[in-house]
């Protein structure tokens, strides 16, 4: 697996932002070679596409760079999530509302022709069957879903990151847990032959992030 490529700080923007006397934030390299690929699995996840998933990862990581002198120090991943996932419900909430004002009668999902569900599972590290299932969670149970079991969030810390009561949590949760087991349930039931695996092309290492200069302010 190689490196991932350093990328350098947007022209005309500091590299360093001193956002408190005793924390200093990361050099923008350090950022994007640290965290690239967990916010590109989680976004995967939470997507459940490439396409997507390199969209999510560009914006995630261009909200991270404006909003880096205003973070205060604290756990820097769960800052991570909560702007991943974050950008993955707001693009679902933009998308349904494209498709009723504009699009209502094209709900058919077209898929086209891609590479095999053994790379996908190489991609996401998901057995292609679980991330199908995923895939069918209403958006805000699949990622509460995600944060608890796949991410290995605690229940305090998703309700920080979707911004939502504890209680909302574990109702997410469980409800989520009881689809995802039923989408299982009639996966495995079903002949492999004839399962609708919508295949996925191994990505190419913070493809997405190549173009970030570009859109930087």
């Amino acid at each position: 697996m190689s490196a991932l490529p350093i990328l350098p700080a947007p022209s005309g923007v500091p590299e360093e932002h001193t956002v408190a006397a005793e924390w200093t934030a990361p050099a923008w390299e350090d950022i994007v070679r640290e965290h690239g690929d967990r916010v590109y699995r989680l976004a995967y996840r939470l997507s459940g596409n490439t396409h997507d998933a390199e969209d999510i990862t560009q914006e995630t990581f261009i909200r991270v760079f404006r909003s880096l002198a205003s973070f205060k120090p604290g756990s820097f991943e769960g800052w991570l999530h909560r702007i991943t996932t974050n950008v993955f419900l707001d693009t679902v909430r933009r998308r349904q509302r494209i498709r009723m004002e504009a699009l209502p009668d094209e709900s058919d999902r077209i898929v086209g022709s891609e590479p095999t569900p053994e790379q996908a599972y190489q991609d996401a590290n998901l057995d292609p069957d679980l991330q199908a299932a995923l895939d069918e969670l209403l958006p805000e149970f699949r990622a509460a879903v995600v944060l608890c079991d796949v991410e290995g969030l605690s229940y305090e810390e998703i309700g920080a990151t979707l911004g939502v009561k504890l209680g909302t949590v574990r109702s997410r949760i469980h409800r989520g847990r009881q689809a995802l087991r039923a989408g299982l349930e009639r996966r495995r039931a079903t002949p492999p032959t004839e399962r609708q695996v919508e295949p996925r092309p191994v990505r190419a290492r913070i493809t997405p992030l190549k173009g970030l200069r570009a859109v930087m302010p």
